[in-house]
């Protein structure tokens, strides 16, 4: 294998368990982890495109973000990122809102966001070079979705997906899960009237037909057809008080409330 030069930097997907994206950000010769919930795989692919692991970065506690950690250090001892507000034993570097990581062994500064609501100690990483805006997000925003609502409250998860549908359209959003055909039945069933979203159900279903990853989805396409970004339509609102899952003339964090509750049980 030939290897890029180091000033390109590349994404690499590395599918774990059932439906977990966790990211490989190289340049060809060293390499930072995004969200490692299995060694192996992550071990894999770094032996098959001969790179060396230099950091570690996480966004939140949960065991298929964080459970290949300890198998990875003892491979290779580097510095492990990741939210301060979060219960996370092998975290060396804690991170909030404003940091900015120089990620060790890349060209890669990343700007920190907190983004509370999935867990109260989310966190994201934004790379903000022009021509390459991503997205690190973990289970805050999902291609079509968001995370459930476990720790943090329906307003912390609104303002955290605010947070991020404000990033520039052009913004590589790299979530861990490949939850979108489910997230875009939903979206369908909520904004039936959304040509964006009709369009966008058959390019993914496509994708997952061939047997490739849906994400990296975008900010703008997720502005576009994302029901959590777009609670406040009417066809959104009208859809809500059809089904009976909130009263005319409700705020628009009582409609977003409701909204995930509906998916939870869709």
């Amino acid at each position: 294998m030939i290897n890029l030069p180091r000033s390109a930097l590349r994404v690499l997907t590395v599918p774990a368990f059932k439906d977990n994206y966790l990211w490989l950000v190289h340049d060809g010769v060293n390499a930072a982890v995004v969200d490692p919930g299995d060694s192996e795989p992550i071990l894999a692919a770094l032996a098959a495109h001969k790179l060396t692991l230099t950091a570690i970065l996480l966004t939140h506690h949960h065991a298929d973000h964080v459970g290949g950690v300890p198998k990875l250090l003892a491979h290779s001892p580097v510095p492990v990122f990741g939210p301060r507000n979060d219960n996370i034993s092998a975290l060396t570097e804690p991170l909030g809102e404003g940091d900015r990581v120089e990620v060790p062994g890349l060209d890669l500064t990343l700007r920190v966001l907190d983004v509370p609501g999935h867990t109260i100690g989310h966190i994201a990483y934004v790379r903000e070079t022009a021509g390459a805006h991503w997205l690190f997000c973990g289970d805050t925003l999902f291609a079509g979705g968001c995370g459930r609502i476990f720790e943090g409250t329906p307003a912390q998860m609104a303002d955290s997906l605010g947070k991020l549908a404000a990033l520039p359209d052009d913004t590589a959003v790299y979530c861990a899960h490949e939850y979108t055909l489910s997230n875009l039945r939903f979206a369908s069933a909520v904004e039936p009237g959304n040509e964006a979203l009709r369009r966008r159900v058959e390019v993914e279903g496509a994708k997952r037909a061939a047997g490739k990853p849906t994400v990296p989805s975008s900010i703008g396409r997720e502005k576009a057809t994302n029901p959590f970004l777009r609670y406040r339509e009417a066809e959104i609102v009208s859809s809500l008080v059809a089904a009976d899952k909130l009263a005319t003339g409700a705020a628009p964090l009582a409609a977003f409330a409701a909204l995930r509750e509906w998916k939870n049980t869709f």
